[in-house]
């Protein structure tokens, strides 16, 4: 048992070197559970590893990009401990750059990182956990997953089709004990912004669209409102529920914004119903 009397579960954590991964496997261990974290160099996990209770915490190399690493890490968590009782698929980066701007080979490495990656992850977790009868899915997305602005095509792209999986994947899943979790963060003090952002070459005729969109997120590193470790335990609250929510937003900044775009989605709906629905035979769309 751990600290809290609960059943001790065994987290597996995607991107644990930093941000929200970072954040996410420190509050698990401190609720003494074990957790397998995963950074493409497993020694900038060294330091997490070593502040822990001894064999609670492990570290794993992992590259979203190599199709066989997925299967491989969930082999070794299953064989060092026999259970995956939570996956959360965090790993990621930010990217900006307009849609033309974007390369073939920015815009499928993306889509490597952030939604082939932890659907090859899902699929090796799921058989461990319908067996178990129980475990949960945090599938790490953004206030972008569900709006989305100039300049940040190719990453929201990514966070809605992680969306559309994980919306799918929940009454998949939900029969076999096992919950999935949709974590939308606004703007938080992570690597987001700084490092781990990728842009694109820019093109001179989207300074005025795109231009503003680069200023204010590169402006914005180390400044962000958002706390990681507040993320991880409001997370740890959603997990915990009797009813964990499908969709997390986290941020004053995520909650408006998404409320926002919903509001102007029915907006537009009802503002274009009498054309959307005369689309039957016999009916003509009325302007």
């Amino acid at each position: 048992m751990n600290v809290e009397g609960r059943a001790e579960r065994v987290w597996l954590v995607t991107g644990g070197s930093s941000g929200f991964g970072r954040a996410i496997a420190e509050a698990a261990l401190a609720r003494g559970d074990k957790v397998v974290a995963t950074a493409r160099r497993a020694e900038r996990l060294d330091d997490l590893v070593a502040g822990a209770t001894e064999g609670r915490a492990h570290a794993v190399s992992l590259d979203l990009s190599d199709p066989e690493g997925p299967g491989r890490v969930v082999e070794e968590v299953l064989r060092r401990f026999g259970r995956v009782d939570v996956l959360v698929n965090n790993a990621g980066h930010g990217q900006v750059g307009a849609v033309e701007e974007t390369t073939e080979e920015e815009l499928r490495e993306i889509f490597d990182v952030h939604v082939f990656g932890p659907a090859a992850l899902v699929r090796a977790v799921l058989p461990a956990m319908r067996r178990q009868g129980s475990g949960a899915i945090v599938q790490m997305s953004s206030f972008g997953g569900q709006v989305a602005y100039p300049g940040f095509g190719a990453y929201c792209a990514t966070k809605f089709a992680l969306e559309g999986l994980s919306e799918a994947l929940a009454p998949e899943v939900a029969p076999f004990g096992v919950k999935v979790l949709i974590v939308e963060p606004g703007a938080f003090r992570t690597g987001f912004s700084g490092g781990a952002l990728a842009q694109s070459r820019e093109i001179p005729e989207y300074a005025e669209t795109v231009g503003p969109t680069r200023e204010m997120i590169t402006g914005i590193d180390g400044t962000q409102p958002g706390d990681p470790a507040k993320a991880a335990a409001a997370i740890m609250v959603a997990l915990d529920a009797d009813e964990t929510p499908l969709r997390l937003p986290l941020g004053p900044d995520a909650v408006e914004g998404i409320r926002g775009k919903l509001d102007a989605v029915r907006a537009e709906l009802d503002r274009w119903e009498s054309v959307s629905v005369a689309t039957t035979f016999g009916e003509a769309p009325r302007g």
